[in-house]
C-alpha cells in the first residue's frame, strides 16, 4: 500500500484504468443516451485514457523512474491531446486540474484531496452548460467525500485523512453511490432506465486509483455489483426504442478539434460556438485546446476556430449516422451488402515472430507485427487495417490482450466504411487454423463463421519461465520455472522445457484431437520439436503433427490442438 502517489504508481493507475474502460467499453457505449444517444461514449473515454497511458509510458522509455511531475503532466497533456467526444475532454480536463496540484504539491493523501477538488472545477469550468447527474455530479461527490476526511473527528496524525489509499478509496466509493443515483436527477436517464455513460466511465477510472495506490488486482472499476441498471435490458425497452424519437431534437453535428489559440481568443470563442449550438466543452490552457460541441451548420464551427487561433485534427461526425452504427454493432451480419459477392476482402494478423508473420503472408494475410513489449494501440491496429486498402477486413487477434483496444479501433473504422470483424482468436495457433479455412470466395459472414469456427475448435497452449515466485492455478512456482499454460490458464510448473512440453502435449491429447501444431520460439532448445512429434506419436499414432518455426520471443512453445 502506498504512502505517497509517485511516477510508477501514476502509470500503473493509467494501465489499470484502461484495462478497467476496455472491459466495460461496450457497457458504456450501451449506456449513453445523453447527451446525443450515439452509443460511443465508452469508445471515447477508452481512447482518451490509451492516450494518456501511451504519453505516461513514454517517460519511462528513457531509462528510470520520471518525477511525479512529468508523470502526471504526461498524463493530462496525453488525455488533451487524445480525448474524444464530450466525455472524453471533460475527463481530460479532470486530469488536467488533478495534475496541476500533484505536480506542484507532491502525492500525499492532502494533495490528493486537494487535486480532486481542482480537477472537479476545471471540469465544470470546461462545460459551458453543466448538467447534473452526469460525470460532473460524479466527480464532485467524489471530490466532496475525499475532502470531508480531512475534517473528520478522527483527523490527526495516522488517521484516514493521512492515508493515500483510504483517500482514494472513499472518492471511489463516493463516485459509484453518485452514479447510482444519476437516473434521478437527469429524466432522460430514467426514461431509458440506465446510468450516465460517462458517470460509469469516472467511476471505472477512479477504481483503477484506488487499486493502484492499494496495490490490488483491477477488480473494483470493473464490477460494480447487481444494484447497477442493466444496460442491455434498459436499452432495448426505453433506449433504443426512443432514439429515432429524441435525435431530430439535436443538432446533426459533433464537431471536435484541437486549437492552437492563446487564452485571450477563448471568450469570444465560448460565445461563438454557444450561439451555434449545445453540448460546448473546451478544455486545456496554455495555448493548446480541445474544443467539442453539438451544431447543425459543422463548417460555421470551424470557421469560428480559423477566427480564434489554428484548429488541427478536426473531427465531424453526423448523429443520425452514428446513432444508425450504434443500433447495429450487436448485428454484424445485417450490412446491405451481405448478400452480394465479396469484393476487396482482407485478412489482417497480428503476430510477433518474424517465422508467425512468414506463416500468416503465405496463407494469404496482412501482418501487423506486434512487439511484446509494447502492444499496438487502437490507432495502430487502426491504420494497420486501412493499410489492407480492403472494404471488408477480418482481423486475428492472437493476443486477448488486444481486444478492447481492437474493439474501439472497429468502431471508428466502421464510421468511415470499412465492414470489419475481429475474431476473438487468443493464440496465434487458433489464428493459423482460422487463416486454413479462410476463403475470398464465400460470403463476408460465411467466412467469418467458418474461421471463429475453426479458431473455437483448437486448443490452445503455451510455455513461459517465472519470473519470480508467484501463486498459479498448479501450485507455487519460482523463478525459473517452466509454466505449462493450457487455455490461458497454468496447469503444469516444470523445470525443463521439453519434459513441460511433453506433460502439457499429453494433456492436451488426453481430451482428443487430430491435428498437433507445433509453433516453436526464438530461444527453444534444440531438438525439442523432434521429441515432442516423438512424444505425440507415442500417445497418439494417429494423429498428424505440424511443425514450424515461429521466432516468437514471447514463448518458446506455442501448442495447438484440433
Amino acid at each position: 500500500m502506498l504512502e505517497t502517489l509517485d511516477a510508477p504508481a501514476v502509470r500503473t493507475w493509467c494501465r489499470l484504468a484502461l484495462s478497467a474502460l476496455g472491459q466495460a467499453r461496450e457497457e458504456i457505449d450501451a449506456l449513453n443516451v445523453y447527451p446525443v444517444p450515439d452509443g460511443d461514449t465508452g469508445t471515447n473515454l477508452y481512447l482518451t485514457v490509451e492516450a494518456a497511458t501511451a504519453a505516461v509510458e513514454q517517460c519511462f522509455d528513457h531509462g528510470g523512474d520520471p518525477a511525479l511531475e512529468s508523470a502526471v503532466k504526461a498524463m493530462a497533456k496525453g488525455a488533451l491531446l487524445g480525448a474524444r467526444g464530450n466525455s472524453g475532454v471533460i475527463l481530460a480536463q479532470l486530469l488536467r486540474g488533478m495534475a496541476e496540484i500533484l505536480a506542484e504539491h507532491g502525492g500525499t493523501a492532502p494533495a490528493l484531496r486537494r487535486a480532486l477538488a481542482r480537477g472537479t472545477e476545471a471540469a465544470y469550468q470546461a462545460v459551458a452548460e453543466p448538467v447534473e447527474g452526469t460525470l460532473l455530479t460524479v466527480a464532485r461527490s467524489a471530490a466532496e467525500a475525499a475532502a470531508a476526511l480531512d475534517g473528520s473527528a478522527s483527523d490527526g496524525p495516522g488517521s484516514s485523512a493521512d492515508q493515500l489509499a483510504e483517500v482514494a478509496a472513499t472518492a471511489h466509493r463516493a463516485a459509484r453511490a453518485a452514479l447510482l443515483r444519476t437516473p434521478a436527477q437527469l429524466p432522460v436517464l430514467a426514461q431509458a432506465g440506465v446510468v450516465d455513460a460517462g458517470g460509469r466511465g469516472l467511476v471505472a477510472v477512479l477504481g483503477a486509483l484506488a487499486d493502484a495506490v492499494a496495490g490490488q488486482a483491477p477488480m473494483g472499476p470493473v464490477a460494480l455489483g447487481e444494484d447497477l441498471p442493466a444496460a442491455s435490458a434498459s436499452r432495448g425497452e426505453g433506449g433504443c426504442a426512443n432514439e429515432p424519437e429524441r435525435l431530430p431534437g439535436h443538432p446533426a453535428f459533433e464537431v471536435i478539434y484541437l486549437l492552437d489559440a492563446p487564452d485571450e481568443a477563448l471568450p469570444a470563442l465560448r460565445a461563438r460556438l454557444g450561439a451555434l449550438g449545445d453540448s460546448l466543452v473546451v478544455g486545456g490552457g496554455d495555448g493548446l485546446w480541445n474544443v467539442h460541441v453539438h451544431v447543425d451548420d459543422a463548417g460555421a464551427a470551424v470557421e469560428a476556430a480559423l477566427a480564434a487561433g489554428r484548429p488541427h485534427r478536426i473531427r465531424i461526425t453526423h448523429f443520425a449516422e452514428a446513432a444508425a452504427r450504434a443500433g447495429d454493432r450487436a448485428l454484424p451480419a445485417a450490412h446491405p451488402g451481405a448478400g452480394s459477392a465479396p469484393s476487396g476482402r482482407a485478412v489482417l494478423s497480428v503476430v510477433t515472430g518474424a517465422g508467425l508473420a512468414e506463416l500468416c503472408r503465405t496463407a494469404g494475410a496482412a501482418v501487423l507485427a506486434a512487439d511484446p513489449d509494447a502492444p499496438p494501440s487502437s490507432a495502430e491496429l487502426a491504420e494497420a487495417v486501412r493499410r489492407c486498402g480492403a472494404h471488408e477486413v477480418i482481423v486475428l487477434l492472437n493476443d486477448p490482450e488486444l481486444r478492447a483496444g481492437a474493439g474501439a479501433a472497429a468502431d471508428q473504422l466502421r464510421e468511415e466504411g470499412v465492414r470489419i470483424a475481429v475474431l476473438p482468436t487468443r493464440s496465434p495457433v487458433q489464428g493459423l487454423a482460422a487463416l486454413a479455412v479462410h476463403e475470398v470466395t464465400h460470403r463476408f459472414d460465411e467466412d467469418v463463421v467458418a474461421m471463429t469456427s475453426a479458431a473455437g475448435a483448437t486448443r490452445y497452449a503455451e510455455l513461459a519461465v517465472a519470473e519470480g515466485e508467484s501463486w498459479t492455478m498448479a501450485g507455487v512456482c519460482q523463478a525459473g520455472d517452466v509454466l505449462g499454460l493450457i487455455d490461458g490458464d497454468v496447469a503444469v510448473i516444470g523445470r525443463g522445457i521439453a519434459e513441460t512440453g511433453a506433460e502439457v502435449l499429453s494433456r492436451m491429447l488426453a481430451a482428443g484431437g487430430e491435428l498437433v501444431t507445433l509453433v516453436v520460439g526464438e530461444g527453444a532448445p534444440a531438438g525439442l520439436a523432434d521429441r515432442l512429434v516423438a512424444h505425440a506419436r507415442r500417445q497418439r499414432p494417429e494423429v498428424d503433427t505440424m511443425v514450424f518455426a515461429g521466432g516468437q520471443q514471447s514463448a518458446p512453445l506455442l501448442i495447438g490442438v484440433e
